[in-house]
């Protein structure tokens, strides 16, 4: 499911980087609720909060082809 998949990267690029899901809310000016949510698997992201996250981590989320 591609959004346990965006959850799961999302996950492994917060780890990667130390940072627990309250710092992450702080960084992102997000509740950590929100961040939970993202976590879950269960989120509609759009496509404004995948760019964000993106270039919050330098990398990419998900890749289209």
């Amino acid at each position: 499911d591609l959004s346990c998949k965006i959850s799961d990267r999302i996950d492994e690029l917060m780890r990667s980087r130390g940072l627990s899901k309250k710092q992450f809310a702080e960084e992102l000016g997000r509740r950590p609720s929100e961040i939970t949510k993202w976590l879950s698997g269960q989120h509609n992201f759009t496509i404004a909060t995948l760019s964000m996250l993106s270039t919050f981590f330098g990398q990419p989320i998900i890749s289209v082809c």
